[in-house]
């Protein structure tokens, strides 16, 4: 009975690891660590904003968990504005010297500096942020199509530390803009989901000390034209060494009942996104985030 219970325990541990895999496209010789598929099912498929969303989020986790900023998206958005109320506040208030001791009013100038210091540290890394994401808004806007992106982090994009391969299947680009501010449920499941499988396989085990780089790749057709935000990068690659992470994020959209012959059609597309692989390429953002300096990953 005991046997039995912990060959029970140990097929259990292994459903939750993510399944090998080995990159098919190419882009790199070294083999995968992971293929984990995360699943949904949405009426019209992912739209411009849901993979923005998706992006956003699981960007803002790779950066968290591998110390680059101190905490999560919002929380850096929050207490940036609340740094710059505080400093506004302080200069509002005067303090006159008769009015005053010269030590309360060496510690206001005190504060006035340290909240300076952090406004300077904090407002370096969230306009980086920013301008990326709003690259990433521009592009889903005038993408056709997108079909992979990629986070590479590390001090180059050439020898990288991590990768996280993100393939989208069901996504239509046809309907909505990437700049709404609304997140759907679908959008929000499949973010929550993919981050909970990149902390199953082990995400942020090995994480980098001190500030380092993330770079954004999108591939898609060669069409696509945004060179104030984006570089064509046709031969990309990186080190063979390096172990990427892939998630294959599927949409399931149903198909209205239809002829035989219209049936074979929509299988062709759905399954064959890729069908021509010459006229995709990859495109990499201008605008990379550089993490903050921190002196061990619990005073980041």
């Amino acid at each position: 009975m005991e046997a039995n219970k912990q060959a029970e325990k140990l097929q259990g541990v292994a459903a939750l690891r993510p399944r090998r895999s080995h990159w098919k496209d190419g882009e790199s010789s070294g083999r995968g660590i992971g293929l984990m598929e995360i699943g949904a099912e949405a009426a019209e498929g992912l739209g411009r904003s849901d993979i923005f969303h998706v992006v956003k989020e699981i960007l803002g986790f790779v950066l968290y968990i591998h110390h680059q900023i101190p905490s999560i998206l919002q929380h850096i958005e929050n207490e940036y504005e609340a740094l710059k109320e505080d400093y506004k506040t302080l200069e509002e208030t005067c303090l006159s010297p008769n009015a005053t001791k010269a030590s309360d009013r060496r510690k206001h100038n005190l504060r006035k500096r340290e909240i300076k210091q952090g406004i300077r540290r904090m407002e370096k890394v969230t306009c980086k942020i920013s301008a990326l994401l709003s690259a990433l808004q521009l592009a889903l806007d005038e993408m056709p199509d997108i079909q992979e992106v990629i986070l590479v982090l590390g001090g180059s994009l050439i020898r990288p530390q991590h990768v996280y391969q993100l393939v989208f299947n069901g996504g239509k680009l046809d309907f909505g803009r990437a700049t709404e501010s609304t997140k759907s449920k679908v959008a929000d499941f499949i973010a929550k989901k993919s981050i909970r499988a990149l902390i199953s396989a082990g995400v942020g085990s090995f994480s980098l000390i001190g500030p380092s780089k993330l770079f954004l790749l999108v591939r898609s057709y060669s069409t696509f034209r945004l060179p104030l935000h984006f570089l064509p990068k046709r031969d990309f690659r990186f080190s063979s060494k390096v172990v990427p992470l892939k998630l294959h994020i599927k949409c399931k959209v149903p198909i209205p009942p239809t002829s035989s012959s219209d049936n074979t059609s929509l299988a062709s597309i759905s399954t064959c996104p890729n069908s021509n692989e010459n006229d995709v390429m990859w495109f990499q953002c201008k605008h990379a985030i550089k993490g903050l300096a921190c002196r061990v990953p619990s005073e980041c």
